[in-house]
């Protein structure tokens, strides 16, 4: 099974950008949706962003137009880049893979 491996989380105030980065244990030439979900505390967890093998990406609507994710499958990466952050984007980001979940990177976005 692929593993992930994600980095870039961390706290940053509103109106801020972060970018997320996961890179899978093999590149992802053969490997469909890749993709970011989220979890709140309360909350369940939540697909934010997810990308196609071939680049055709997807938002939720609460991220659109803020957010940006894309990858790079010859480095088995996936990034989301993150602008405009709002207090209600805090939450814990996994990347999700081939079957596989990332152990999930911490978002805070406080004044």
């Amino acid at each position: 099974q692929v593993q992930l491996v994600e980095s870039g989380g961390g706290l940053v105030q509103p109106g801020g950008s972060l970018r997320l980065s996961c890179t899978a244990s093999r590149n992802s030439f053969i490997i469909g949706f890749m993709g970011w979900h989220r979890q709140a505390p309360g909350n369940e967890r939540e697909l934010v962003a997810r990308v196609s093998r071939g680049g055709v990406a997807e938002y939720a609507d609460s991220v659109k137009g803020r957010f940006a994710i894309s990858r790079d499958n010859a480095k088995g990466t996936v990034y989301l880049q993150m602008n405009s952050l709002k207090p209600e984007d805090t939450a814990v980001y996994y990347c999700y893979a081939a079957g596989a979940w990332g152990q999930g990177t911490l978002v805070t976005v406080s004044a």
